[in-house]
C-alpha cells in the first residue's frame, strides 16, 4: 500500500545522516555526481569561532555605489577567491563572509565575532544547506536557523535570506522539507526568503562539481552570481509610496431652515349690544347662535339639511315664558311635533 506525503514528512522530521546511506543518495539509479569542473580548493585561514576555513571580504567603499554583504558556506568560495566574478554595474558593490562547512549554529558564531568595517546597505544569508548533514532533526535545524536570523535582525536592518542550491547525494524530499522549514521560520520573522532550486534543474549535471554538491565554477555558481545580483538589485529598489488619490468632492446638500408658522385663533371681538344673537360656530350643516345675555345657545338648521328633533327638557323660567304663547292644555302639547325648517329652536346652554 502506498504510503503519503504525511509519512514521508514524519520520517524526514527525524532523519540522521547515517538514515540516507554511504553516499547520501536515496536511489542507486539516480545521479549523484555533477559534469562541471571547480577549482582546487585554496588555503583560508581558520576561524577561532569555529576551527573552520573562514574569509571575510570587504570592498573599499565607493561613492554612490551600495554595498551588498553576502553570508554563506563553502558555495561562496569562488566569489572570494575571485575565479567567478559578479555581475557588474547597478551601482553596487558585493562583500562576502564565507565559512566552507558551516552550519546555522556555526555560522551564528562567525557572524557574532566578524569584525566588518563597514555598514552594509543589505545583507544576504545564503541558507544554510549544510544542516542537511550536521543536524539530526528538521525541528534542530529550524532552532538555529531562527537564532541565526535573531543575531542578524540585531546587526542590520534591511536583510534578505536566498535559498541554499539543490545537492546531488542528498533525497529531494528532504531538502524540499528542510526549505519549508527555513522559509516558515523567516516568514514568521518578517524576513524574506527567495527561491532558487527551481533554476537548477536535476537534468543539467554540468551545474554540479563532481562531488554532487558544490556548483561548477563555469556553469552553476555563474547562474548562482546572478541570482545575488538580480535579487539584491530588487531589494535595493525603494518601493515607490503612491499618494492617495484625490478624494472625490462630495455633493453639496441643500439645507432647508424649517419655517414655523403660527397660527392664531381669531378672537371674536365683544358685541356692541349685549343684547345681540353672536356666531360661534358655523359648519355645512348648521349654525350655532349664542346670546350672551340669556347664556342660551340658538341653532338655526339650514332648509336642505333638516335635523331630526329628540325631547328636550327646559328649565322653569322657559316652560312660563313658552307657556304664554303657547298654551300647555292643547291636546298636541304631550306630542312632540315636528320643526319646521328655517325656526329657531332655542336650548338651554
Amino acid at each position: 500500500m502506498p504510503r503519503g506525503k504525511d509519512h514521508r514528512r514524519a520520517r524526514a522530521r527525524n532523519f540522521a545522516p547515517m538514515d540516507l546511506g554511504p553516499t547520501g543518495h536515496p536511489s542507486p539509479s539516480a545521479p549523484s555526481s555533477g559534469t562541471g569542473f571547480r577549482h582546487p580548493v585554496r588555503r583560508w585561514p581558520v576561524s577561532s569561532a569555529t576551527g573552520k576555513s573562514h574569509k571575510c571580504l570587504v570592498p573599499p567603499e565607493s561613492p554612490g555605489e551600495k554595498f551588498v554583504l553576502v553570508v554563506g558556506d563553502s558555495h561562496l568560495r569562488a566569489l572570494v577567491d575571485g575565479i567567478v566574478r559578479m555581475p557588474g554595474g547597478g551601482g553596487m558593490t558585493f562583500g562576502f563572509i564565507s565559512t566552507p562547512g558551516a552550519s546555522a549554529a556555526e555560522l551564528y558564531k562567525e557572524v557574532r565575532h566578524a569584525n566588518i568595517p563597514r555598514t552594509p546597505d543589505l545583507v544576504c544569508l545564503l541558507a544554510p544547506s549544510n544542516n542537511l548533514t550536521a543536524s539530526r532533526t528538521l525541528p534542530e535545524a529550524a532552532v538555529d536557523f531562527r537564532r541565526l536570523l535573531a543575531l542578524f535582525q540585531s546587526k542590520w536592518s534591511k536583510l534578505f535570506v536566498l535559498d541554499f542550491p539543490p545537492r546531488l547525494t542528498v533525497a529531494p524530499d528532504l531538502q524540499t522539507f528542510l526549505r519549508q522549514d527555513f522559509n516558515r521560520v523567516a516568514a514568521q520573522m518578517g524576513i524574506k526568503y527567495l527561491s532558487v532550486a527551481e533554476h537548477f534543474s536535476l537534468d543539467h549535471l554540468e551545474l554540479w562539481a563532481r562531488d554532487g554538491v558544490h556548483l561548477s565554477d563555469d556553469g552553476g555558481m555563474v547562474l548562482l552570481a546572478s541570482l545575488l545580483w538580480n535579487y539584491s538589485a530588487l531589494q535595493l529598489v525603494e518601493p515607490e509610496v503612491q499618494a492617495p488619490p484625490p478624494a472625490s468632492p462630495r455633493p453639496a446638500v441643500r439645507r432647508v431652515a424649517p419655517k414655523v408658522v403660527v397660527r392664531e385663533h381669531p378672537v371674536s371681538p365683544p358685541p356692541t349690544n349685549p343684547f345681540e344673537w353672536v356666531s360661534c360656530r358655523k359648519n355645512k350643516t348648521a349654525v350655532c347662535l349664542l346670546c350672551p345675555h340669556d347664556n342660551i345657545s340658538v341653532f338655526s338648521i339650514p332648509q336642505a339639511a333638516p335635523l331630526p328633533v329628540s325631547p328636550v327638557r327646559f328649565s322653569p323660567a322657559i316652560l312660563d315664558l313658552m307657556d304664554k304663547f303657547y298654551p300647555s292644555d292643547l291636546d298636541c302639547a304631550g306630542a312632540a311635533a315636528p320643526v319646521p325648517a328655517g325656526n329657531k329652536v332655542s336650548v338651554l346652554s
